[in-house]
């Protein structure tokens, strides 16, 4: 993690903000050229992390993942993200970790429903997490339940297809969500793994689901609100947004 902090504050082709060298980051306030981002000057990315649970883990271990991430907050570690290969581990492995990252007000999303597992699907949901990932193998009453509760999807439309959780784009659950305005985020997955970046996956969602600039334009601008920061970085993001959508060719 420290190395990944370094690799950070090493980027000079952009600004990167999060919490630098012996700054407290409750008391950091990152504030935003919003003229220059919109003027195509220099660009500011915030930077927030979450820790991975991998499947492969013990209790002990994702534990340790989670003692980590409350180490490391004031380094913008956020949150908890349970994942990797989904025919491995049993969920009441990472359960006790994952209620105490809660307990201490980590976020979690969690990765699942990339294969048929219904009684894993429903413990998971009944979690409650803050975002899930995939939901490809989702039941009727599972879609319930998640509407219910309003959690964010993340979509990865190039992943879902590659390791044939979905059979095509036509029948991808992208659809219905954006149909019923469910609160949806366009992601990679792993842009290293499957030869991809955003700017792929949202050129893919227009051309499958026949959105337009503008429709794009929304489905962007709403993932701020499911991010895990803090509202000033929110405020922020919204304001370029709302400068952007002036523009005539929108």
């Amino acid at each position: 993690m420290e190395a990944i902090m370094e690799g950070l504050r090493a980027v000079i082709t952009v600004d990167v903000a999060f919490a630098p060298h012996n700054v407290d980051a409750g008391s950091l306030r990152e504030s935003l050229l919003i003229n220059d981002a919109c003027d195509g000057k220099r660009k500011k990315i915030y930077v927030r992390l979450l820790l991975s649970i991998d499947r492969r883990e013990s209790t002990a271990a994702a534990m340790e993942t989670v003692k980590l991430a409350l180490e490391m907050r004031d380094l913008r570690v956020l949150g908890i993200d349970l994942s990797g290969n989904p025919v491995v581990g049993e969920w009441m492995t990472y359960l006790p970790a994952l209620e105490f990252a809660r307990e201490h007000g980590l976020y979690i999303t969690l990765h699942f429903g990339e294969v048929p597992n219904p009684k894993e699907i429903q413990a998971m949901l009944d979690f409650i997490p803050q975002r899930v990932g995939h939901a490809c193998y989702f039941e009727e009453d599972d879609w319930k339940k998640l509407k219910h509760y309003n959690i964010p999807v993340e979509i990865c439309l190039t992943s879902n297809i590659v390791t044939a959780s979905v059979s095509s784009l036509d029948v991808h659950h992208f659809a219905d969500l954006c149909n019923t305005k469910h609160p949806t985020v366009l992601c990679t997955d792993d842009a290293g793994v499957f030869s991809t970046s955003l700017s792929n996956e949202y050129k893919v969602a227009a051309s499958a689901f026949g959105l337009g600039k503008r429709e794009m334009f929304q489905l962007a601008k709403n993932a701020i609100e499911f991010t895990f920061a803090d509202d000033g970085v929110k405020q922020d993001l919204r304001k370029i947004f709302d400068l952007v959508i002036k523009k005539p060719d929108l």
